[in-house]
């Protein structure tokens, strides 16, 4: 018989589940889609390209490991998710100015 899973390790598994679940986009599809359009708007100068906005935010998000982010066409805002101690980190950042527009630590 297998020992019962602790608590410690049940809650670090659905932590884990939940973060897996929320960094994953609706629709390959539509996430492709938007990748396309940030990429074509940097190419044509409209906004900052994306590895600019991430070494721009590296040095903002001490400690904070990057997960993921996702562009916004209509608001040309990408919306930055960091990890740090366990806790999620959104950041919203104007793809145009590279400024932070928005953050909550939760």
């Amino acid at each position: 018989m297998s020992s019962p899973m602790s608590i410690n390790n049940l809650a670090a598994a659905t932590a884990l589940a939940a973060l897996v679940a929320v960094a994953m986009p609706a629709s390959p599809a539509l996430a492709r889609r938007d990748q396309d359009a940030a990429y074509r708007a940097a190419q044509a100068g409209e906004i900052q390209p994306l590895p600019d906005i991430r070494a721009r935010m590296r040095s903002r998000m001490h400690g904070a490991q990057p997960v993921g982010e996702e562009y916004d066409p209509g608001s040309r805002t990408y919306r930055m998710k960091y990890l740090r101690a366990g806790s999620v980190i959104w950041v919203d950042v104007d793809a145009r100015t590279g400024n932070v527009i928005d953050r909550s630590d939760n």
